[in-house]
């Protein structure tokens, strides 16, 4: 019997449900799942006359009476908006509401073993604060509703992977965050990461912070208070950790297959190479030609992958979203579900 996926559509007024219909209408999102989509009839129903799906919509009662017909689009309404009037494009309280429900209740539903995780599609970090949820993103909310603690962001585009000591603060305080036992725990989720995709032994690369790993401590000392300690006490427990390798050169290194994973310091370090990577712009449109990647929560008791990208509200509504990274992002968590499934019954 084949595990069910839950997808949320993200929010409303942004591409998500666009992305999450298309998605749907490949044969590759149907193969080794049930996807379930989380989210309002509306908004579902926009996508698929905007796209001209082939799919039928099926409304379920519960995830469970889900039974995966690859010309289906089952959907569990939450009924977030209420049927209330909400605008294509634009940021709301409304929309941040709603998709903060679909992601809690796509939780709510895995932890309680209804599927073996969530996919997700974009949310807007302004909308959901407007509705009164303080987040960072969704790697913050599934922290905090599954209880976990030590977590990562994992980017992925190919065979370049990437994960972050920190993500979605300041430079300033990322700088101050980078302390010996916050890199290690990174490493060794990084390691973990790698076993989820089939990857036990695999290499990881440690980039530095400072420019040329501060050459000695010339340009700074995280590197030999912070990183350092951290990569040896991760070859003491068995992971194959190199580093501190420059910056600069570490993600070409990646890219070539050196390593099977890069530990990124901060935020842009890890996602500017990644999306250089596997993203394409027309430059005579300027519309996305690929936009290959995925991110995952690395850490938690259940799968959740994610696009990587955002709600792009300027393309909203008008069918030019590309949808390869929601399907990506499902057949990541497709594969991530044999290694869930036996750390759940070991």
């Amino acid at each position: 019997m084949l595990s069910k996926l839950l997808l949320t559509i993200g929010d409303p007024a942004g591409i998500g449900p666009e992305v999450t219909v298309k998605a749907l209408a490949r044969p590759e999102t149907h193969a080794g799942c049930v996807p379930v989509v989380i989210g309002d009839k509306e908004p579902v129903e926009k996508a698929m006359a905007l796209t001209r799906s082939p799919l039928k919509l099926r409304l379920l009662d519960d995830a469970d009476s889900a039974r995966g017909g690859s010309d289906e689009l089952e959907l569990l309404d939450i009924n977030a908006l209420g049927g209330r009037n909400y605008e294509i494009g634009k940021v709301s309280a409304l929309c941040g509401e709603a998709a903060f429900k679909y992601v809690t209740s796509a939780i709510a539903l895995s932890i309680a073993g209804k599927a073996a995780g969530v996919v997700t599609a974009p949310i807007n970090k302004e909308a959901l604060h407007l509705a009164g949820h303080m987040y960072s993103g969704h790697t913050e909310i599934f922290a905090e509703y599954t209880h976990t603690r030590d977590y990562a962001m994992l980017l992925m585009s190919g065979n370049m992977r990437v994960i972050h000591v920190t993500t979605h603060v300041s430079m300033r305080r990322a700088c101050e965050l980078i302390q010996a036992p916050r890199v290690y725990r990174t490493i060794a989720l990084a390691h973990e990461a790698l076993k989820m995709l089939g990857i036990p032994n695999g290499r990881i690369a440690v980039a530095g912070l400072n420019p040329h790993s501060s050459e000695n401590g010339l340009f700074g000392n995280e590197e030999t208070e912070a990183i350092i300690p951290a990569i040896t006490q991760a070859r003491a427990a068995g992971i194959d950790a190199e580093g501190p390798v420059p910056p600069d050169t570490v993600f070409v290194k990646a890219a070539g297959g050196m390593y099977d994973m890069v530990v990124a310091m901060y935020h842009d370090q890890g996602h500017i190479p990644l999306k250089l990577y596997g993203f394409r712009v027309d430059p005579s449109t300027g519309q996305f030609t690929s936009v290959s990647g995925i991110n995952t929560t690395v850490g938690l008791p259940i799968i959740r992958t994610s696009v990587d990208h955002g709600t792009a509200f300027d393309r909203a509504g008008k069918n030019t979203s590309n949808e390869m990274s929601m399907v990506e992002a499902v057949t990541t968590a497709v594969r991530m579900i044999p290694y869930y499934e036996a750390k759940k019954h070991a």
